[in-house]
């Protein structure tokens, strides 16, 4: 939900300023634009060159920035900004917040600003339970403003909690939190599967394929960042691959039966459903239940199908739920999906080939065609993470039109 957002990040004199270049990073890995402002004392734990090159910006700190009468607006920033972050927000700023004292370009940034404002403490336990500082966070608070507590990593109701300032990933989860209790899916419960199924033959052989399940990955993390409580059905992947939004809850399944079971408990719940996952269509009959050995010049595995999730799913939809469905094609493709669609009563499906250069399995790029009932949308080749865009808008609109026909 932070990509394209433009955040201020106010820095203050505390040892914990050294986060701040880990905030400034998450930030931007999720497509923010980071513009910051920091206090005289904040120059004395971190050097505004370092906070500039993170951010690729002039790091804002004194009212003019030259002998020539060139100044820093602070109004401009207070109209530019989707939100402001002070992190961390010493005793010193947060009682100068609390009382209106303007005597440096942070303050003035903040009582300008026209955004939210999300302020992270860092100080010593005893300057923090101060009832002065107490009394000041109050202030913050009935003015509007967002309190980080220490230690909850969420956005806090009342007073509780350590002097240190929150970790930087629960810093940024708050501000994603706030933003996606805003956004188009806000209050939609979504269903996602992604990756490969694994089909035991023995208990060291299996039936699978070549999923990476890298296009589910970004598709849970932009349903996620529009506001959507996404449910995650994963299949086996690589180890390496993480989800960064709170919003997502990930269950992880080896077998095409497991991700069918996973599937048919959640599906009722949910609003929509897009089964990105390559799953078996077949299934070894008989399982080993020990290391086959090699006998002769040949081995039979006699194979039978597998649920198919995606018909299951279609026979239970009920109105105003939505499913989308994935087609992987080697031949007489829109034939094929156009079948796939009208038989597993898809909303829509998103089609791909793997005779398309770049698309397909493993690797980062897709090039799609998303068909509905009524006709077909050709896309160009894209990073999966801008298709998961192209696809989630086109979600975002069918579940208004179903949302819209629902009496």
């Amino acid at each position: 939900m932070l990509k394209g957002k433009k955040i201020v990040l106010g820095i203050t004199g505390s040892i914990a300023a050294y986060k701040s270049c880990l905030i400034i990073r998450q930030l931007i890995k999720r497509g923010a634009d980071v513009q910051v402002v920091i206090t005289p004392a904040g120059k004395e734990f971190i050097t505004p060159i370092t906070l500039s090159a993170l951010t690729s910006k002039p790091v804002v700190s004194d009212f003019f920035s030259q002998r020539d009468g060139t100044w820093h607006s602070h109004v401009a920033l207070g109209l530019w900004a989707d939100a402001m972050l002070i992190a961390p927000a010493t005793a010193s700023t947060i009682g100068k917040m609390a009382n209106g004292i303007a005597d440096n370009m942070l303050i003035t940034t903040y009582l300008s600003m026209k955004a939210p404002v999300f302020v992270a403490p860092a100080m010593d336990l005893d300057m923090y339970a101060h009832p002065t500082t107490q009394h000041n966070l109050e202030t913050l608070r009935a003015n509007g403003n967002h309190i980080i507590e220490p230690g909850t990593g969420f956005l806090a109701s009342k007073l509780e909690g350590k002097g240190r300032m929150e970790e930087p990933e629960n810093i940024v989860a708050c501000l994603e939190q706030f933003f996606a209790a805003k956004g188009e899916l806000a209050g939609k419960k979504i269903l996602i599967t992604a990756g490969p199924t694994y089909e035991k033959i023995d208990p060291v052989r299996f039936i699978g394929n070549y999923s990476s399940g890298k296009m589910g990955f970004a598709l849970a993390e932009e349903c996620a960042t529009r506001g959507a409580e996404v449910q995650f059905v994963c299949g086996p992947v690589s180890t390496a691959m993480q989800l960064e939004h709170s919003n997502i809850r990930r269950i992880d399944v080896e077998s095409a039966r497991e991700m069918y079971e996973a599937c048919m408990e959640l599906y009722p719940r949910m609003d929509a459903g897009i089964l990105c996952a390559a799953v078996a269509d077949f299934t070894p009959e008989e399982t080993a239940a020990q290391k086959i050995k090699r006998k002769g010049d040949d081995m039979v595995i006699r194979l039978k199908p597998t649920n198919d999730i995606a018909a299951a799913l279609g026979r239970e939809k009920k109105e105003g739920q939505v499913l989308v469905g994935f087609a992987l094609e080697t031949n007489d493709e829109e034939q094929n999906a156009q079948g796939k669609l009208k038989k597993k009563n898809f909303d829509f499906i998103v089609l791909n080939s793997l005779n398309d250069k770049g698309a397909g399995f493993r690797t980062d790029t897709n090039k799609i065609s998303i068909l509905t009932a009524n006709g077909k949308q050709d896309f160009p080749l894209k990073p999966k993470r801008e298709v998961a865009v192209d696809i989630v808008d086109k979600l975002v609109a069918r579940m208004a039109s179903c949302t819209v026909g629902v009496k």
